[in-house]
């Protein structure tokens, strides 16, 4: 039997979602324009931009299984791997972490 439509996996906490955004690997901003991509759940984009500085996911976390193992995500991968949530706040901007 073939996959739904509907079911969409977050290429990070590999969780079954409704929807996926497109996370540049190497931020815009950072030269990543036209680069790699991921298909990331909400809360696990929102996540990682609110986790890391965007020279950070350049430099070092540009993969997802660098991003997987990143010291930064550990306690929030472990949490959402077993929730429902499909949406969380943008907490962007609030005590960013800053580099």
């Amino acid at each position: 039997m073939g996959k739904k439509q509907t079911d969409l996996v977050c290429e990070l906490c590999s969780r079954e979602v409704q929807s996926l955004s497109r996370h540049h690997l190497v931020p815009r901003e950072e030269g990543g324009r036209y680069g790699a991509t991921a298909e990331l759940c909400q809360p696990c984009h929102s996540t990682i931009h609110l986790s890391l500085s965007n020279q950070e996911l350049a430099q070092e976390y540009n993969s997802i299984e660098a991003l997987q193992k990143a010291e930064a995500l550990q306690k929030y991968l472990k949490w959402v791997k077993n929730k429902r949530v499909e949406r969380i706040s943008n907490r962007r901007g609030k005590n960013r972490r800053k580099k």
